[in-house]
């Protein structure tokens, strides 16, 4: 059993695009889940023609084949009555739904829950939207810039002078893609438990708002102040001085949770004797943080954590991507893989971030093309039909 990974056997229909849901039948696939993307016939998934950079001349699609990698494909028009009837026999032997239409577009295809469940009572219907299923935002689009504009998180990044600042990611649906996997595998186990299904949901704002719970609770419990940004250096809106980074002679440094004069005292500064206290280190903050950047600025990254890591003080170098691969610490955790395409072309991409019985979860199957396993599909869940069969004799 130490090979087998934990959701072998499960089967799983991904009817969802662009990236919280299928970055959640991704989750499932790298567990070890038979994900079945069911796409449109002809242009499939719309995140096929999303590039994150210029395509090259192999036309592949680095995101795609990252977020759907070992998943096979079933192309169906779901208002085609004929395919539809195809894709709820599959339904019918499947374990979970993944579905990330706009609030109310699945059900008017005739794929409810409650339509689903009246087959199925065991399916687990998994749904993400952009802002819930109620209130005025439900029709409006649900895509990550728009959801971390409505969130607040914006106001807790960069400095108190700079106009609000998304994260440089998709951050909206990364966490709302995890939440629904937990979700799903909190079903599943209460499934095991009392023999029926379940419908779960998540949101991409519901998502934001619960990443930002530890400041969130802050602020409604100090009488709701708004969040303040340092001035300069720092890293986070509700923690003291010396928290932030710092420029270095060469680079930069990363400074956590230190005792202002105890930093200062290793820094060989002057520390004026109230920065013992440490409510100083919020009222004083900026100015702090100033003369800390100019003291680090005399020396090199390395210098600096030859001084600091012998006494316990919480820091790092900044690296970028190309220092932090080429570094030792990234490379015992073995984080890459890579995914063997057609005509020897290859995508490099990470590995799911855990292990099971300390082995990593690997895989070298690429994204399916639209519509690749319709045939095995068929032919595993049975669903050819009488006159399929007559043509094809």
């Amino acid at each position: 059993m130490k090979n087998k990974r934990p959701l072998e056997g499960l089967v799983v229909l991904e009817f969802a695009q662009f990236l919280a849901g299928p970055f959640c039948g991704l989750r499932l696939a790298d567990l070890g889940a038979r994900v079945i993307k069911i796409e449109r016939t002809g242009g499939g998934d719309l995140g096929r023609g999303i590039y994150l950079s210029e395509p090259g001349e192999s036309g592949v699609n680095t995101l795609f084949q990252a977020i759907n990698r070992n998943k096979e494909s079933f192309a169906a028009n779901l208002k085609n009555p004929a395919d539809k009837q195809i894709v709820n026999r599959l339904v019918e032997k499947a374990d979970v739904v993944i579905q990330n239409f706009r609030p109310g577009v699945f059900d008017r295809l005739g794929f409810s829950y409650e339509a689903l469940a009246a087959t199925n009572p065991g399916i687990v219907y998994a749904s993400v939207t952009g802002y819930g299923s109620k209130g005025p935002w439900v029709g409006l689009p649900g895509q990550d810039l728009l959801a971390q504009a409505r969130s607040g998180i914006m106001w807790l990044n960069g400095s108190s002078g700079h106009p609000p600042q998304p994260v440089g990611l998709a951050l909206a649906d990364m966490l709302a893609g995890h939440n629904l996997t937990e979700a799903i595998l909190a079903a599943l186990v209460q499934r095991g438990v009392s023999g029926h299904g379940a419908k779960v949901d998540t949101s991409l704002l519901e998502s934001l708002m619960d990443f930002q719970f530890e400041v969130l609770t802050t602020h409604l419990n100090d009488g709701r102040q708004q969040p303040v940004r340092s001035a300069a250096y720092g890293a986070h809106s509700y923690l003291p001085a010396p928290y932030g980074v710092y420029p270095t002679e060469d680079g930069f440094i990363a400074i956590a949770m230190t005792p202002v004069d105890h930093l200062m005292g290793l820094l060989e500064m002057e520390a004026p004797e109230r920065y013992s206290d440490p409510a100083l280190a919020f009222s004083d903050r900026d100015a702090i943080n100033t003369r800390m950047a100019e003291r680090f600025r005399e020396r090199s990254t390395q210098a600096w954590l030859d001084v600091l890591q012998p006494h316990d003080v919480w820091c790092a170098e900044i690296l970028d991507w190309d220092s932090l691969l080429q570094s030792e610490g990234f490379e015992a955790l073995d984080m890459l893989q890579t995914l063997n395409l057609p005509d020897n072309q290859s995508v490099q991409t990470t590995r799911v971030p855990f292990r099971f019985h300390d082995e990593t979860l690997k895989s070298e199957r690429p994204a399916p093309e639209v519509g690749e396993h319709n045939r095995q599909i068929r032919d595993d869940f049975g669903l050819w039909t009488a006159s399929d069969l007559r043509r094809t004799t």
